[in-house]
């Protein structure tokens, strides 16, 4: 029979398709498999509109068989099979497909899915085959026919002896060149490998006889080599099943399984949705910060199934960055796939999916930050980082999303405690919540800017992490209340605001003498209603802290940015005394002072001292 040519387009998108379209050879197997499972479903579909036909799902599958010698792979299926003229339409035209069409005629219909819709991933067998060879028997002829191609240049399409119905495709394995291992797709650990991870949920068993090896008969030391029929699928998806059905040790296993993790989940989110866009999702939060996470080697994303078929390992249009830390999976029929199924096409269903996961996620840890508090301490410790980073990041975007799940520690309660918490014990008289900044809780205790703030009995906020102030920054105010800083130059009382004016008129000279001192290292000396018991403290005005100041002085791109600074002058300590009296008698120890009590007050804040060689000869001039 003479060679039948593709359609000139058919050649073209054949070269791109082997060439371009598939960035992964591997992925060739899930094609075949997923043709196969389709056809089984047409045949189920035909048992429902015609009485003639049976369909006893034990009798289908699907058989894989690998051989070496001859360097063929076959895939077998007992499907509706394809007529002659199927053969020539379906794989004589690329990107005419059946499924495709038989999808639409069944949309109606419930409990038939079809994976192929595109009629090009027969075609990814050539990246790995010389050859392809399809033998087939249609449900509805007598006839079978073989369909054979060695790529571009055409097909031939002949009559064959095949006694049952269904389609066998043989692949001619490539010879190993250079570049590719193709022995690889005729052995058995890498078969079976590849099923596991791409078909492992196909609702048909795939079967593989499979090398084994026993003692011989009347021998505790001889083995012998036998073959044993295996099914290679798990075929029933975990996350399909009623969660009714399931126990919390049956999501542990499978979460070890897939690798997620080396140990129990610290929570598990089972969830199936119906609507417009239908889909499974199965998702995890580990009880670990997992390896590398707060970097940039991290790679977020959940795995991507279409009807129990992988389509992608890690979709991280699914996951928001500051959720990042969710692992698991989500299976949907609806979404729509790109030629190669390798990649979403970023439609509204994908933003769906993606919009309903966030909204579960986010009332799961709610939830657990009521009901477990514990559990959720445990998870906060792990992953509270990226919850702030997520409310700074992108202006504050995804604030109202996050900041009911933030914690601090509180400076009366000795734990992490929620904003909302907080709101919850704001005495009557309290307009600000405050919080304090600083390297760790116990140098935070002790700044002197947190005294008359504990004096007035309000609960102050400890930020600890870099990002801590940033995020609030943009936070701005929670249920209606603003966020102070313990160093903020206006606290909110008023009439301490009030004593410290009087008190920094009436010394108004010796203030602009120390400001002079200072050489514009700070924009203000003023007297202090804050403090108790120290003399000095720093205090800030702009958005820029002095904490802030901190942090982007560590970049990589320090943009040398500066906070405001105000010196902070307790006129009531004793040190005071000294002051007032170097300004009436002596100047230059008063220039002295300035320097030792702003770098005093550096060193309370945890920055560094500009000259640390004068500090020292300062405070040794002093002793003299």
């Amino acid at each position: 029979m003479a060679t039948q040519q593709f359609k000139a387009e058919s050649k073209r998108l054949l070269d791109l398709m082997i060439n371009s379209i598939y960035t992964n050879k591997e992925i060739f197997l899930r094609e075949l498999i997923s043709n196969a499972s389709d056809a089984i479903d047409k045949s189920y579909y035909r048992s429902l509109v015609d009485q003639n036909i049976s369909f006893n799902k034990d009798d289908f599958y699907i058989r894989i068989t690998a051989d070496k010698e001859n360097r063929t792979l076959t895939i077998e299926d007992k499907g509706i099979g394809m007529t002659k003229e199927e053969l020539e339409n379906n794989l004589g035209t690329i990107a005419k497909s059946g499924s495709f069409a038989f999808k639409n005629e069944a949309e109606a219909k419930e409990g038939v899915d079809i994976i192929g819709q595109f009629g090009v991933g027969f075609y990814s067998a050539f990246m790995v085959s010389d050859m392809v060879t399809v033998k087939s028997k249609s449900i509805d002829s007598d006839k079978a026919y073989k369909w054979e191609s060695k790529g571009a240049e055409g097909f031939d399409i002949e009559e064959c002896s095949k006694e049952t119905v269904g389609t066998e495709i043989i692949l001619k394995i490539k010879e190993n060149n250079e570049d590719e291992k193709f022995d690889e797709y005729l052995e058995e650990y890498r078969l079976k490998a590849l099923i596991k991870k791409y078909s492992d949920f196909i609702k048909y068993p795939i079967k593989m006889l499979v090398k084994k090896s026993k003692l011989k008969e009347d021998s505790d030391k001889e083995y012998e080599d036998y073959l044993e029929d295996e099914t290679l699928n798990s075929m029933v998806p975990i996350w399909r099943k009623n969660k009714n059905e399931l126990k919390l040790e049956d999501y542990d296993q499978f979460y070890m399984d897939k690798h997620f993790g080396y140990e129990k989940p610290l929570k598990v989110i089972h969830a199936s949705v119906e609507g417009a866009v239908s889909y499974n999702t199965l998702l995890f939060i580990p009880a670990r910060t997992p390896y590398a996470f707060y970097s940039k080697e991290y790679e977020k994303g959940l795995e991507l199934y279409s009807n129990g078929v992988l389509i992608m390992e890690k979709c991280a249009e699914l996951l928001p960055d500051y959720f990042s830390f969710a692992q698991g999976l989500v299976d949907s029929a609806d979404l729509s796939l790109n030629i190669s199924r390798e990649l979403l096409q970023q439609d509204r269903q994908l933003k769906f999916i993606a919009k309903k996961i966030k909204d579960k996620i986010k009332s799961e840890l709610l939830l657990m930050l009521k009901n477990d508090r514990e559990k959720y301490d445990q998870f906060y410790s792990n992953f509270g980082r990226q919850l702030k980073y997520g409310i700074y990041a992108d202006f504050g975007a995804n604030k109202e999303d996050l900041q009911d799940l933030i914690m601090f520690h509180s400076s009366t309660e000795k734990k992490l405690v929620s904003l909302d918490e907080y709101i919850s014990r704001m005495k009557e008289d309290q307009k600000y919540i405050y919080y304090a900044t600083g390297e760790s809780i116990d140098r935070i205790e002790k700044l002197p800017q947190t005294e008359m703030i504990k004096d007035k009995g309000f609960e102050i906020l400890y930020f600890t992490d870099d990002v801590d102030e940033f995020a609030i920054k943009m936070l701005m105010k929670y249920k209606e209340k603003e966020f102070k800083s313990v160093s903020s130059g206006d606290l909110g009382f008023e009439n301490n605001e009030e004593d410290s004016k009087k008190d920094t008129e009436e010394n108004k000279d010796l203030f602009e003498f120390m400001k002079d001192a200072l050489g514009g290292k700070v924009k203000e000396v003023k007297a202090s209603k804050r403090l108790k018991t120290h003399p000095v403290c720093l205090a800030n005005q702009g958005d820029l802290s002095i904490e802030m100041e901190k942090v982007l002085s560590m970049m990589p791109d320090n943009p040398n940015l500066k906070a405001e600074k105000i010196l902070e002058v307790n006129t009531n300590h004793e040190m005071f005394t000294a002051v007032k009296e170097a300004f009436a008698n002596d100047k230059d120890k008063l220039k002295v002072l300035s320097n030792i009590l702003y770098n005093q007050a550096l060193l309370i804040e945890g920055l560094s001292i500009e000259d640390p060689v004068q500090f020292a000869n300062d405070v040794c001039n002093l002793i003299k």
